[in-house]
């Protein structure tokens, strides 16, 4: 493969792949790739573009008309030498990420284009450990050992190892544990209209628990709004890439985009979303089991072939002794790959299977609850991710569980933890308040601490019953929610008629008027005309004497909270509640104070 470029002739549109190639019409754009906690480029990604206008230009009709030329491979190669030239050419801050399949990349690494790769970054003054290789998976790979061998190799030059797209279906967990990369990206999905999915947050929030785990990082893709970078930065997810940070462009980016700048510097935390759903039952070892064959431990390496060959969509299978009790699990990909070695049918094609199994399996027995299957997560043996484990019931062989499955089912527990709500409202409650209120002394901003109470609320309760008291406290939880911006205010209920608003906003004290004075106008809906004729009703008070009670109305006591001035979340609950108090014995609707 020449590379030599020269100037294309476009006075012809290319009709094909081989064409495009063959007169070097291919060029590289790159995307910058941003370290969230410091605003700097972390790297640039390498992206393939036809011919401007062409129905080739981008790359999903580029490479599929490469597949259809069976020329995938050698399209993918030549696209990662055109990186290294131009992002050389171009100077680019950070390192140099470069997607290739797994296919691609044994090529790549076979001896001539090994030798001619190692030429190409010593002429254009590339480090090794300035690239990173993004594995692309658009099908299961299905050499592993090839491609952990072809891993190492890259690993001991410097060069970085990046699995792309987790989540699209296509990367898989196994992978990961097979590959053990050092970032993983996580696809757009996850990352579009984030503060507003609770579910992808705790997703977020999962995958990072897993990267610390396996020792990874990870890159968010498909960032384009200012609110997802600021959930993403708050979380601590390492690395981001997205319009926002930076488009592709065939110079690269010397720094962010504006607008993702100001997020980054901004001292504002993001409001996150809270799950507002009733939680599950909980989720024992046996919700895991897949119902799958067991084989005799007697079952021969020649009887196994043909059971896999059967069985298709199997990839592990229990060995049970005559008790049907586990005493092994056999791997398929790792009996394949021993299998198509030479001779191993003739030495050991009558030998029982056991002889290279793992014969001694996680086994967890059916009751076994989901805390002690997390702990799993972090143990020393990983084998369980790559293999599964076996699931039993008072000994004897239930079925198979995945490390895939475990995953998911602690990722949705979490979720469910997560699920403080009021049942009448549906706002985050004093768990997510306080952890909101650690957040922002944690960030060391000023913010606001809004307390608010209705004012004769238990006479109209007592007296117009239950039904319409939640009426009018659900009618208070919409008053303030329209009144809050979602993205830099939160909104909590502490319970009954109390709640909390934490403001970030710059104009929280006309917010506040406005909360006060709507409530106080809408409120007056939920009596009968004969109250507000009289401006109220008559019901017992608190010692039980019948008494005159004004129409309900709300208050709000404010304190600001200056950066180190307090450092407990109770400190601050306990320092808006005071305001609470002077505010309903002032009879003011708003009562400022200071901390």
């Amino acid at each position: 493969m020449s590379l030599a470029f020269s100037v294309p002739d476009t006075r012809c549109a290319p009709v094909s792949v081989r064409a495009l190639i063959d007169t070097e019409q291919l060029r590289t754009v790159f995307q910058p790739i941003a370290a969230l906690d410091c605003s700097s480029i972390h790297g640039h990604e390498a992206l393939v573009r036809g011919p401007a206008g062409s129905p080739l230009e981008f790359p999903d009709a580029l490479f599929e008309a490469g597949r259809r030329e069976g020329l995938s491979v050698e399209l993918e190669v030549r696209c990662a030498l055109l990186a290294m030239r131009d992002w050389a050419q171009a100077r680019l801050p950070g390192k140099l990420f470069i997607n290739i399949s797994a296919s691609a990349l044994c090529m790549a690494l076979s001896e001539q284009n090994w030798q001619r790769g190692l030429g190409l970054c010593e002429r254009y003054g590339i480090t090794p450990s300035d690239v990173v290789v993004e594995l692309t998976e658009h099908e299961r790979v299905s050499d592993i050992d090839s491609l952990r061998r072809g891993l190492v190799r890259l690993r001991r030059l410097g060069v970085g190892i990046a699995l792309d797209d987790f989540g699209d279906g296509r990367s898989s967990l196994r992978l990961w544990s097979e590959i053990q990369p050092n970032l993983v990206k996580i696809d757009k999905y996850f990352t579009q209209h984030l503060p507003a999915h609770a579910e992808k947050l705790q997703t977020f929030r999962a995958l990072l628990q897993l990267a610390e785990t396996f020792g990874a990082q990870l890159v968010a893709e498909g960032i384009e709004q200012p609110e997802e970078l600021r959930v993403l930065r708050d979380l601590g997810v390492s690395y981001g890439q997205g319009w926002l940070l930076g488009r592709p462009s065939d110079g690269g980016a010397r720094e962010l985009l504006p607008a993702a700048r100001a997020v980054l510097a901004s001292a504002d935390i993001a409001v996150l979303p809270e799950l507002r759903r009733a939680g599950g039952p909980g989720i024992t070892a046996e919700s895991l089991a897949q119902q799958a064959p067991a084989l005799p431990q007697s079952t021969t390496h020649e009887q196994l072939y043909r059971f896999f060959n059967e069985q298709e969509g199997l990839q592990a299978v229990a060995v049970l002794d005559a008790q049907e009790q586990p005493v092994a699990l056999v791997d398929r990909s790792q009996f394949l790959n021993r299998w198509a070695k030479p001779f191993f049918n003739d030495l050991y094609g009558r030998h029982a299977c056991t002889l290279f199994a793992n014969t001694s399996p996680l086994v967890v027995d059916a009751q076994t609850g989901l805390d002690a299957l997390t702990r799993v997560l972090t143990s020393a043996d990983q084998r369980y991710l790559r293999e599964g484990f076996i699931i039993t019931r008072e000994g004897r062989y239930l079925g198979l569980g995945t490390g895939e499955q475990l995953v998911r089912s602690v990722t949705e527990a979490r979720i469910e933890a997560a699920r403080h709500a009021n049942p009448l409202t549906f706002l985050p409650g004093n768990i997510p308040i306080s952890q909101h209120i650690g957040r922002l002394l944690a960030s060391g901003r000023s913010f606001v601490a809004a307390y608010a109470d209705l004012n004769h609320f238990k006479p109209y309760n007592d007296l117009y019953g239950y039904w319409r008291g939640d009426e009018m406290i659900r009618l208070a939880a919409r008053v303030m929610s329209s009144h809050c911006d979602s993205q830099r205010d939160f909104l909590g209920h502490v319970g009954g008629d109390d709640f909390v608003i934490l403001f970030q906003s710059d104009d929280w004290e006309a917010r506040c008027e406005q909360i006060c004075s709507r409530f106080n106008e809408l409120a007056r809906g939920l009596f009968d005309a004969e109250a507000l004729a009289a401006g109220g009703i008559m019901a017992e008070d608190r010692h039980g004497n019948l008494r005159f009670h004004p129409c309900t109305t709300l208050s709000l006591g404010v304190v600001c909270i200056s950066p180190g001035l307090l450092h407990r979340a109770e400190d601050v609950a306990s320092a808006a509640a005071n305001a609470k108090r002077h505010a309903k014995h002032a009879q003011q609707s708003v009562y400022v104070m200071a901390a």
